[in-house]
C-alpha cells in the first residue's frame, strides 16, 4: 500500500502535474498541501475519474489540505484540535485534515498536515507555528494511547538536522532551522514516531524542496522539510520510502516534490 505527501503550492496552478503524477506513481492515498482553495471550487471530477475518494478543507488562496484515497473514508476529521482534544474555533487556518480507513479489518488513520512556517520570527508568525506544534504533539499523545496504526504526512516547515539542508549557514536563523522548531519536531518524533525517510537513508543532499530563486533547483541547494511520521503500528509494516524527486523538473512545478511510503498492509 502507497502513502504519499505533497504540497502542491496550489491545485490550480499545479492540476495537470497533480494528474499525470497520480497516473504515473499510482498512490493509494495522497495527503495534498497547499491546495490554495475553498473546498466548492477544488477540481474533484478528473481526480474522481481516477477512482479516488476526495476530502478538502480549505480555505481562499492560503493554506489548504486535501486526501486523496482509493479506499473509501470510514471518517474524516478537519481542524487541529486544542491541547485539550476539543475544537479549537480560534484557529481559522486551513491545515489538518485526518482519514480513517479500514484496512485488512484493523483502523488506520491517515493525516495531511500543513505546519506553520513561522516566518517572520520576530512576528505573531512564530510563536503560532510553535503553539501549533504543541497542539499537533498533544493530538499524537492521545492518538498513541490509542495504539493504533496512524501516519501523519505533510510539509512540516522543519529543518530537522543540519544535513537536511544544503547550506545550514544559510538557514541560521529562519524559522524553519530555529533551535524552538527542530526542538519540537524532534518532541514530537521522541514520543515514538518514526521519520520515515531517515529510517531507510542516512544518504546526503536528501531534499523535498528547493527554491524557485536562484537556480536552487540547477544547483541542488535544496531542503528537507516534508516528512511522514509513523507511529509503531504504522511503522512496523513499512517496507519503503521515496521521494520523487522528478516532478521539480517538471514545467510549472511545484517547489516541493512528492515523498511516499509504501506499507505491508
Amino acid at each position: 500500500m502507497k502513502i504519499a505527501t505533497w504540497n502542491i503550492n496550489g491545485i490550480k496552478a499545479r492540476h495537470n502535474n497533480l494528474i499525470a503524477w497520480l497516473k504515473e506513481a499510482q498512490p493509494d492515498i495522497a495527503c495534498l498541501q497547499e491546495i490554495k482553495s475553498v473546498d466548492e471550487n477544488f477540481p474533484r471530477e478528473e481526480i474522481e475519474n481516477l477512482g479516488y475518494n476526495l476530502e478538502t478543507h480549505g480555505q481562499k488562496s492560503f493554506n489548504g489540505v486535501a486526501l486523496l484515497s482509493k479506499l473509501p473514508f470510514d471518517e474524516v476529521n478537519r481542524g487541529l484540535p486544542g491541547l485539550d482534544g476539543q475544537p479549537d474555533e480560534s484557529d481559522e487556518q486551513a491545515r489538518f485534515i485526518e482519514g480513517m480507513f479500514s484496512v485488512n479489518g484493523s483502523s488506520l488513520s491517515v493525516v495531511s498536515l500543513y505546519l506553520p512556517n513561522g516566518n517572520p520570527v520576530e512576528t505573531e508568525k512564530f510563536p503560532y507555528k510553535l503553539r501549533w506544534t504543541e497542539r499537533l504533539e498533544a493530538w499524537a499523545r492521545r492518538k498513541l494511547a490509542q495504539e493504533e496504526a496512524f501516519i501523519l504526512a505533510g510539509d512540516y516547515n522543519v529543518i530537522p538536522m543540519p544535513e537536511d539542508c544544503h547550506d545550514p549557514k544559510a538557514w541560521t536563523g529562519d524559522a524553519l532551522f530555529r533551535p524552538e522548531s527542530r526542538a519540537a519536531f524532534r518532541r514530537l518524533c521522541n514520543l515514538g514516531l518514526t521519520e520515515a525517510v531517515r529510517n531507510v537513508t542516512d544518504a546526503a543532499e536528501t531534499y523535498t524542496f528547493w527554491d524557485y530563486q536562484a537556480g536552487a533547483w540547477q544547483k541542488n541547494n535544496g531542503i528537507r522539510i516534508d516528512h511522514l511520521l509513523m507511529s509503531p503500528e504504522a511503522a512496523c509494516m513499512l517496507d519503503r520510502a521515496e521521494i520523487d524527486k522528478f516532478t521539480r523538473d517538471w514545467e510549472k512545478p511545484s517547489d516541493h516534490v512528492p515523498v511516499w511510503v509504501e506499507i505491508a498492509a
